[in-house]
């Protein structure tokens, strides 16, 4: 019965990876790398966030991501507290295996607050985290291409007001109705609890169900709904990328932390992250996004 059992057992873990296939080294080594110092805390305009994105777009070159429109490149400007910037948006293309034309942003910025009083602030969780993640994704999708369509958008700038994100809404190349969902991921990588939110669940009863259904094998971590302004919890409707395509009427998913002690703090650095947690978490985030792939919008 032993033997039976842990064969059952072997063969169900195994479908779940098949899941969400990624290399678990590679998404903790791109973590490393975008925090370390040589980014110099990726702050939009400077040096170290041109660094990042090149960064972005070589690894995008690699896994056979295509850009979305004729380079990778979205470039814009915008002022922020009378200062003008110069921005760039990294944007990748997979095409889905359907015909619907329809479009999945999943998103992540790539920005972080630079150098402050000679500290580097290097944004290990916020948001190395989710720009690691948005590689994940890609070399899941080498396996197991999307049925709609997917845009890979790291943002530029939403540490300045979300401006990358604000930006590309109303400029999204592709045409704005045909952007079906939005999948937004800034600060994944640590939680004392093994807590993962979900945002956006309140506003849509199909990502409600999907959610509230979920079921994970695993004890890294636990996938929750909240913090959409309803339940007595901070409310993250527009704390990150994806309060842009809410204000467009575009449905969504944010998937993030509580705050921690090292958020916005020189301390955020890859040593503080909690590798099994936040594997896992990239792990559930791909579940989910394949069960919002399976809907008909």
């Amino acid at each position: 019965m032993y033997k039976l059992f842990f064969l059952f057992s072997f063969l169900f873990i195994s479908q779940s990876f098949a899941q969400a296939c990624f290399n678990e080294s590679s998404l903790l080594q791109h973590v490393e790398t975008l925090s370390s110092d040589t980014f110099e805390g990726r702050r939009t305009g400077t040096k170290g966030v041109k660094k990042a994105k090149k960064y972005i777009i070589n690894q995008f070159y690699s896994l056979k991501v295509k850009p979305l429109g004729k380079t990778f490149e979205q470039s814009f400007y915008f002022s922020y507290n009378r200062e003008q910037y110069n921005a760039i948006n990294v944007l990748g293309l997979i095409k889905g295996t359907d015909k619907s034309k329809k479009y999945i942003v999943i998103s992540a910025h790539y920005d972080h607050e630079g150098i402050k009083k000679d500290r580097i602030y290097n944004g290990a969780d916020d948001n190395a985290s989710g720009v690691s993640a948005l590689f994940s994704f890609a070399e899941h999708f080498k396996k197991y291409p999307p049925k709609h369509s997917v845009i890979l958008a790291a943002f530029d700038a939403e540490e300045l007001g979300l401006q990358g994100s604000k930006y590309y809404v109303k400029n999204t190349v592709v045409p704005k109705k045909d952007i079906v969902a939005n999948i937004n991921m800034d600060m994944i990588s640590r939680s004392d609890k093994k807590e993962l939110f979900a945002v956006g669940t309140a506003f849509n009863d199909k990502f409600k169900r999907i959610v509230e259904d979920y079921k994970s094998p695993y004890q890294k971590v636990k996938l929750k709904s909240g913090h959409d302004g309803y339940d007595g919890l901070d409310n993250w409707t527009y704390s990150s990328d994806h309060a842009s395509f809410y204000k467009h009427d575009i449905p969504f998913l944010y998937f993030g932390v509580e705050d921690h002690e090292d958020y916005h703090e020189p301390t955020d650095d890859y040593k503080n992250i909690h590798p099994e947690f936040y594997k896992e978490a990239v792990r559930v985030i791909i579940s989910v996004f394949k069960k919002i792939d399976n809907i008909t919008f």
